[in-house]
């Protein structure tokens, strides 16, 4: 059984709500990192990081919420989280499940820190680059692969909802808004945010 090293009101509701999509049972660890759970010899053995979400799988550990999605997704095909290998969809399954570490959560930095970097040196261009894409790749909707829901949109819908409902560091726009909308009607985000929430 694959155990989430996970806590509350942080990345790790990605791997929760990945977990539950998969409708397959899982060991919850809490890992409270308001309590420096992350930062013992226990915990530094599977993420050397001292990050959420972690993952165990036997004798595989992997940290990375992108990659966990990306592994829990090809573990359990029935759940459809993935386009297969081979299926032209995988493409761009693979650049939305990376586009929210490598583009969104540095661009929300850059708006919360206020810090300018160059567009030319930033690796994710600029924030309105970042959400203008977004934007307009969600307009297609309902999901990131048009009536597929993919652990693309775990990644996804996870960061948007903690940048625009949460936390409110991105301003809304109405795909944002219908795109949040439908990825918290699913039933496994539903129980996610129970077991978030205590």
């Amino acid at each position: 059984m694959m155990k989430l090293y996970w806590s509350p009101r942080s990345r790790s509701f990605s791997g929760l709500w990945l977990m539950e999509e998969t409708g397959q049972p899982y060991e919850r660890v809490l890992t409270d990192i308001s309590t420096g759970a992350q930062k013992t010899p226990e915990f530094l053995a599977v993420n050397p990081m001292g990050k959420v979400p972690a993952l165990k799988d036997g004798d595989v550990s992997i940290a990375e919420a992108s990659a966990i999605c990306a592994y829990v997704a090809d573990c359990y095909p029935e759940a459809k989280l993935a386009p297969p290998i081979g299926d032209p969809r995988r493409g761009k399954y693979l650049q939305w499940l990376f586009f929210s570490p490598g583009c969104i959560e540095p661009a929300i930095i850059q708006i919360f820190t206020k810090i300018d970097v160059p567009t030319s040196t930033a690796a994710w261009g600029s924030a309105t680059q970042v959400f203008d894409v977004l934007d307009a790749a969600l307009e297609k909707g309902p999901y990131l692969l048009g009536e597929t829901f993919s652990a693309a949109d775990i990644m996804i819908g996870s960061g948007l909802n903690f940048a625009v409902r949460l936390f409110k560091m991105v301003p809304p726009r109405p795909s944002f808004d219908r795109y949040i909308d439908a990825c918290a009607a699913r039933p496994a985000f539903q129980r996610a945010e129970k077991i978030a929430a205590g």
